[in-house]
């Protein structure tokens, strides 16, 4: 757990329909940081989500829009307290929010680094906590994500990140969906800023899965627009 004189930090988890995962999720990371703000948005779940997040203590807000992109660019809008860092985690208990103080730690050591990203790629990775087909398109991506964009990442598309507040405050994503991991990538990059990974365990997800094949068109689309920016 980070000690007294640890930086500001919000956590935005935009979610839908994950009553499974959004309360080990929560919990987790009230348990890993000390006093993180956290702020859920909600795409409108019909099952109990919200009220999960609420008896938790988040804040929630309501996306206006559909996909995780809209979603972050709503939770950006309506940051209207003092923060250092914001992380960004999904809301179905894959990502393990122990490695958050870790990531906060190289952000604070190092004021080149803009953001610090959870590398799910690595030895500790299991194949079974990731459909095959999704493994293998997520490696295709990954690849074609480093030779056309130049910003060499073992994850690009990872959902664990802590970023500085300050490269984020007024930014306005163009992406709408899961491509948003990408654009994030390249707006970090053009501000000047490095990107650390550390190696994450990834696990089994709690509840149905959002993301689809189709999506993975959109992602490669998106890889392909940010050459052109």
């Amino acid at each position: 757990m980070l000690g007294e004189g640890c930086r500001s930090l919000l956590a935005i988890v935009a979610a839908l329909n994950e009553e499974e995962g959004i309360g080990p999720t929560l919990v987790e990371l009230r348990q890993c940081l000390e006093n993180p703000r956290v702020l859920v948005v909600d795409g409108n779940s019909s099952d109990r989500t919200v009220q999960i997040a609420k008896d938790l203590g988040a804040d929630v807000i309501f996306q206006e829009g559909r996909g995780k992109g809209d979603a972050i660019a709503y939770a950006l809008k309506h940051v209207d307290y003092d923060v250092d860092y914001v992380i960004f985690t999904d809301a179905d208990y894959t990502y393990p929010a122990q490695y958050l103080p870790c990531m906060v730690a190289i952000l604070d050591k190092y004021p080149e680094v803009g953001m610090v990203c959870g590398n799910r790629f690595n030895s500790r990775f299991r194949l079974e906590a990731m459909h095959d087909l999704f493994y293998f398109g997520n490696r295709l991506m990954a690849f074609a994500h480093n030779m056309m964009n130049g910003v060499a990442l073992r994850d690009p598309l990872t959902g664990l990140r802590v970023v500085r507040w300050e490269l984020l405050n007024g930014w306005i994503p163009r992406s709408k969906g899961f491509d948003v991991e990408v654009e994030l990538n390249h707006h970090v990059e053009r501000q000047g800023f490095a990107i650390k990974e550390i190696s994450i365990p990834y696990r089994d997800r709690l509840g149905e899965k959002k993301l689809k094949l189709r999506h993975g068109f959109t992602i490669v689309k998106r890889i392909a627009l940010e050459t052109t920016y």
